[in-house]
């Protein structure tokens, strides 16, 4: 059993209303804690925030939504359904990956239908491979989920159990590119198993074989899209901890933490004083250590992964070879992450996730209009340019990408940009980011599980931390796991979904006079839309369809048969 909060914890208090937040909120309502969230924006979301653009609607965060059962299990802790409240589609292909030599694959979640495609595209003897592998990626998970993933770690001892060794059995203490390409040979088909080690901040060939648990959710558990976008999904979780009695207080940003010796006594906004028994911080590292007025003495600094260079763009056209994401990789593969994570340099043949979801859902763009997602891997501020040089490398850098996308065939993409918004390092630092990442702590071996900065911190018997730069890391997925990790060092009691019936009467969201407006630009600009707080969870129009029992929405197992959706304009988030 791993260390939970001293003394009393019946009034919670969450600092910030992202993924992570929204998450340990619910898991505490679950468990019977009053709960109150603190946002500084005027909607709930944090990375996963929404601009409003001249009709566009535009996720500001992560694309790409895997493992969605894990955020049902926050919505069942308080006796909801994730597929109640918001309406999943499955992708097919998850991603289509496009290559310098003018290949393309498309990648499927089913068996069947991947090793057909990697068949086609590769041969019969890499079908098979590819077939051994996702055998091995399959174990692979089942080795770490509980035991590695979500779980809390005290100490380093806490990595000694049996699946320890089956992990080791199954070479996950090996680099990640060797160990992909004991199964695969092409070049081509090994990138498309391995990339998303640039998520944990590490290159391929340097990350822990055991980081291809991120290929496992991409690949085979499936790649989904909630309709409305992927702000539907923290709007449907500030929906359900409203209606489960939290107190959602959005456009007050946290000025100071009050203490009496080594507790925390209220949270303090430019709003006024909350009192709290116990409080978990969401946000960035930085942030959440100068509001605790202390930080854990660690041997050698933080690693930061790379950042992003985003821009997304509105046009009058799209392009038909493009999927809902597609992945154009560059010829100088292993030069990119060398630029990426050693030399500080711009990637001088990038690769680039293109992300067009209109393609699932038209109804966020105006009629006959699309909406693209750009995302150009960058060197963080700390070994790349400083968010001052941004300023005028950004602008400079867009056109760049734009002639390269040209010469890769979105023709006439320049001339086809309606509205845009660029979101540089510098946007990213300006949100208190350290050193101008989204991606947080680079998931380097001193860096991982145990290593990794804890969600308790010395020196404060009744504060928990959450979010990617904790346990246990980057991405959607394990965001939310943190939520419910953070929970469970309050409750003492690790959540398993379930939870208690749902509340009723819904409980109102607070309305609070003269909120003020969201201001700015990249990605902390907010357009004005029917104000959140103003909204209870009665009133709230549903994200799904009205009406269909649960289990018919819960999207189908990746590579079962499935009729294809057809989207619509309605938008059913609200």
């Amino acid at each position: 059993m791993t260390r939970a909060l001293p003394g009393p914890t019946d009034h919670v208090v969450v600092v910030g209303a992202g993924l992570a937040g929204l998450s340990a909120a619910l898991h505490l309502l679950g468990a019977g804690r009053r709960v109150t969230v603190v946002e500084s924006e005027e909607l709930p979301g944090g990375r996963a925030g929404r601009l409003d653009l001249a009709g566009y609607r535009i996720d500001t965060g992560p694309t790409v939504l895997t493992m969605p059962d894990l955020a049902d299990e926050a919505f069942a802790a308080v006796g909801e359904s994730l597929y109640e409240r918001v309406e999943l589609i499955p992708l097919h292909p998850a991603y289509r990956a496009c290559f310098a030599d003018g290949s393309s694959l498309d990648v499927h979640t089913g068996a069947e239908a991947m090793a057909a495609e990697v068949e086609r595209f590769a041969g019969a003897a890499e079908a098979a491979g590819y077939l051994r592998l996702r055998d091995w990626l399959q174990r692979l998970y089942r080795a770490q989920i509980r035991r590695f993933i979500d779980a809390d770690f005290d100490s380093p001892l806490g990595l000694l159990h049996p699946d320890l060794a089956r992990l080791a059995a199954l070479g996950g203490f090996g680099r990640l590119d060797a160990r992909i390409g004991r199964f695969l040979s092409d070049e081509r088909l090994r990138r498309v198993f391995s990339f998303q080690a640039l998520y944990a901040g590490v290159p391929p060939a340097r990350a822990l074989a055991a980081y291809a648990v991120i290929a496992y959710m991409d690949t085979v558990a499936g790649v989904y899209f909630p309709r409305g976008g992927m702000h539907a999904l923290p709007r449907a979780m500030a929906q359900a901890a409203a209606t489960a009695g939290a107190e959602l207080r959005f456009g007050e940003p946290v000025t100071r933490l009050e203490r009496s010796g080594e507790r925390v006594t209220a949270v303090v906004t430019d709003a006024g004083r909350i009192p709290c028994d116990a409080v978990v911080l969401t946000p960035d590292l930085p942030v959440a250590y100068r509001l605790l007025g202390r930080r854990p003495r660690r041997p050698l600094g933080l690693r930061h992964s790379p950042s992003a260079v985003v821009l997304h763009a509105g046009t009058d056209r799209t392009w038909p070879h493009l999927a809902h994401h597609t992945i154009s990789f560059g010829a100088q593969w292993h030069t990119t992450f060398d630029e990426l994570t050693r030399a500080g340099s711009l990637m001088s043949d990038p690769s680039l996730l293109v992300t067009r979801p209109t393609a699932t859902d038209p109804s966020l763009a105006p009629p006959g209009r699309h909406l693209h997602y750009i995302l150009a891997p960058c060197p963080n501020t700390d070994i790349g340019p400083g968010p001052a040089a941004w300023s005028g490398l950004g602008p400079r850098y867009r056109d760049t990408l734009l002639r390269e996308l040209e010469r890769r065939g979105l023709h006439g993409i320049e001339a086809a940009i309606e509205e845009e918004c660029l979101v540089t390092p510098a946007d990213w630092h300006a949100r208190g980011h350290a050193a101008g990442t989204p991606f947080s702590a680079a998931h380097t071996v001193a860096q991982t599980g145990p290593f990794r900065p804890r969600n308790l911190v010395r020196g404060t018997r009744n504060a928990v931390l959450a979010g990617c730069g904790t346990t246990p890391g980057v991405g959607v997925p394990t965001v939310l796991l943190s939520g419910k990790l953070a929970a469970a060092r309050v409750t003492g009691v690790p959540g398993r979904g379930g939870g208690r019936p749902r509340s009723s009467p819904a409980a109102t969201v607070p309305e609070r006079a003269g909120a003020p407006a969201a201001t700015g630009t990249g990605a902390a600009a907010r357009a004005p839309e029917e104000p959140f707080h103003r909204l209870t969870a009665a009133q709230e129009p549903p994200a799904s369809v009205p009406g269909t029992p649960a289990a018919a929405r819960r999207p189908p197992p990746p590579g079962s048969p499935t009729t294809p959706t057809t989207p619509t304009t309605e938008d059913r988030t609200g």
